[in-house]
């Protein structure tokens, strides 16, 4: 292990994290891929061992651990592979929870980030909408304020826990003739009048319930708004940084994962009277991949230390998900490959990982977006900063 960033007590996290995931998790996980349903005990026992508060306030349930135990527990998520439940538990953990904490008043915190903490409540991320997509800006949603609510007409698409949370946080337009200026944040209950969910039917991440939502005259009371109003946008910009690394961590991690069940694979696996690992074609593949599987994680391990630091880091997690994401689809692909037949059955992991894996140059900001946006900062030296 990586002494650089990773102490005793990390290492001690790990095991513990891992030795629960292989117990409580693994022995539903194929069940939980065929009914797209997470069972609710498991949130509960995720809360129970304190995994969803690793970087929350004490004074709320949570540890304020470092952000290396978030690193490990996205890492150790990606080697049971389930994208789908990996994603279900770190899309509640730090895209929901992440704004209930950054901008969420104390009575928002004490209703919903609490019992979030605990796994009593499941929440979900609502901003892409069925035609907008990474265009943030161009959102329809629109929240208008009438005495002490808000009424929100609109809709969103392909939200994690879209269908079974407990909660939404939503982002929609309170003053649609500002743009991306007249955007806010609010917390809505599932169970508030006019929100409607449809499951969809995904290629991978089979096991979460990826949702479109509609909104018709919801009633969100004045203080559900989360923040300031019209502050949605740089809330948003904000902490994609945090989501762009996690699923830049989740890549090399999943890549690893495939390299090295596909060693153990070579090794036993006997063609012309030798290990296929042997033989100098494959060995060399092997190395291509692995070598660069780790340069992703020693670049992501960098950019979550300056995270934890506080530095605003948005082009290197943006560069972090374009990068690992496509080195993990290329290196899974690879390793499915090095299996041959057996590679692409479904008795071998290599084929799920592989569907669950694709997800990742789409999701949270498509390829083309974030090498637009790196352009933006490399060639016309634009700044983003974060929200004051």
């Amino acid at each position: 292990m990586n002494n650089t960033y990773f102490t005793e007590e990390h290492n001690l996290f790990r095991k513990s994290l891992s030795d629960f995931l292989q117990k409580e998790v693994v022995p539903h996980i194929d069940k939980w891929e065929k009914t797209g349903t997470i069972e609710r005990f498991i949130w509960e026992k995720f809360g129970e061992m304190g995994f969803f508060g690793i970087n929350y306030p004490e004074k709320y349930g949570g540890l304020d651990l470092d952000i290396f135990y978030t690193v490990i527990f996205l890492e150790e998520l990606q080697k049971i592979n389930s994208g789908g439940f990996a994603a279900a538990m770190w899309a509640h953990a730090y895209l929901a929870m992440t704004h209930l904490n950054k901008e969420g008043s104390h009575e928002i915190k004490e209703k919903y980030l609490a019992p979030s903490i605990t796994g009593e409540k499941i929440g979900c991320l609502c901003i892409t909408e069925p035609f907008g997509g990474s265009d943030v800006a161009g959102m329809k949603s629109t929240a208008v304020k009438n005495g002490d609510h808000y009424i929100l007409n609109g809709s969103k698409t392909f939200i994690t826990n879209g269908v079974y949370s407990d909660y939404l946080v939503i982002a929609a337009k309170t003053s649609p003739e500002e743009g991306n200026k007249g955007m806010s944040i609010f917390v809505i209950d599932r169970d508030t009048p006019g929100i409607a969910s449809t499951k969809l039917d995904k290629l991978g991440w089979r096991a979460s319930d990826t949702g479109e939502i509609s909104f018709t005259d919801v009633k969100i009371p004045v203080e559900n708004l989360m923040g300031e109003e019209g502050k949605g946008f740089p809330y948003i910009m904000q902490h994609f940084a945090l989501e762009r690394l996690i699923m830049g961590i989740n890549a090399h991690a999943r890549a690893e994962s495939a390299i090295e069940y596909t060693l153990q694979y070579m090794s036993d696996r006997t063609a012309f009277g030798r290990s296929i690992d042997k033989f100098q074609a494959l060995r060399h593949r092997i190395a291509d991949i692995a070598s660069e599987a780790e340069m992703c994680k020693q670049f992501n391990y960098l950019t979550a230390q300056r995270l934890g630091n506080g530095e605003y880091v948005v082009k290197e997690a943006t560069m972090s998900k374009l990068l690992s994401t496509k080195m993990a689809d290329n290196a899974i692909n690879e390793c499915l490959q090095f299996l041959g037949g057996y590679g692409y059955m479904e008795d071998y992991p290599l084929a799920r990982m592989l569907r669950d894996s694709r997800l990742g140059p789409i999701g949270g900001g498509t390829s083309e977006i974030l090498r637009e946006i790196l352009a933006k900062m490399i060639i016309d030296k634009k700044e983003y900063k974060p929200a004051t």
